[in-house]
C-alpha cells in the first residue's frame, strides 16, 4: 500500500481554509481550490473523494480549534477580567484574519447539524457559566442568566464582523480601515461589559 504524502494533503485542508475563512468563497468548488493549492483535481479527490468529506474535515478541524480556544479560555486560572480580555483579544485578531469563518460554521452546522452534535459543545461552559454567576454576585458585571452574558460578549464582537462587507460600503472603508475599527472595539467591548 503506498505511503499518503500527508503534507499535499494539509496543503489542500489549509488551502480550502483560506478560501472559505479569509476570502468568503464558501462556494468554491474543487478546482478552485485544487487551482489555489497548485495541485492536480485528481489529487484533491484522492484525499477527499468529494468537496462534502474536504467541507466536513475543514469544519471538525475549525471547530475543534473553536472548542479548544474557548475552553483554555474557560479553564484558565487568569482573574475573569483578564480572561475575558485576553479572550476577546484573541478572538478578534483571530477574526480579522480570517473574517468568514464564524460564517462557514454557522452555514455548515445549518446544513448538516445532524452531522456535528458532539464539536460544538466546549468542556468547561459549565464552569465559566458559574465564573460569570460568581462576578455577576460580587458586583462586577450586570446581573443577568449567565447564557445572556456569553451570547452579548460573542454578539459584540461577532456581528461586526459578520456584517463588514456591507459595513465597509456604508462607510466608505477599505480592509484596513475596518480592521483598525476592530482593533479598537478590543477596549470599547470591556468597557461595555464590565462595571
Amino acid at each position: 500500500m503506498p505511503i499518503r504524502d500527508t503534507g499535499a494533503e494539509q496543503l489542500i485542508k489549509n488551502t480550502a481554509k483560506h478560501i472559505f475563512f479569509a476570502e468568503g468563497r464558501l462556494h468554491a468548488n474543487t478546482q478552485d481550490i485544487a487551482d489555489a493549492a497548485g495541485v492536480s483535481r485528481t489529487l484533491l479527490n484522492y484525499y477527499f473523494r468529494t468537496k462534502d468529506i474536504l467541507i466536513e474535515q475543514v469544519f471538525k478541524e475549525a471547530m475543534l480549534a473553536l472548542t479548544t480556544r474557548l475552553d483554555a479560555v474557560m479553564a484558565s486560572d487568569l482573574p475573569f477580567k483578564q480572561k475575558i480580555e485576553n479572550f476577546i483579544d484573541l478572538f478578534l485578531t483571530e477574526a480579522n484574519a480570517y473574517p468568514y469563518q464564524e460564517t462557514f460554521l454557522i452555514t455548515e452546522l445549518n446544513s448538516n447539524s445532524c452531522k456535528y452534535t458532539n464539536e460544538v459543545k466546549p468542556h468547561h461552559i459549565q464552569m465559566f457559566l458559574e465564573q460569570i454567576k460568581a462576578e455577576m454576585e460580587a458586583g462586577n458585571i450586570e446581573s443577568m442568566n449567565p447564557v445572556h452574558f456569553v451570547l452579548n460578549l460573542f454578539s459584540l464582537m461577532s456581528y461586526p464582523l459578520i456584517m463588514s462587507p456591507i459595513y465597509k460600503k456604508a462607510f466608505e472603508l477599505s480592509n484596513e480601515g475596518y480592521a483598525c475599527l476592530i482593533n479598537e472595539r478590543k477596549k470599547m467591548i470591556c468597557k461595555m461589559i464590565f462595571q
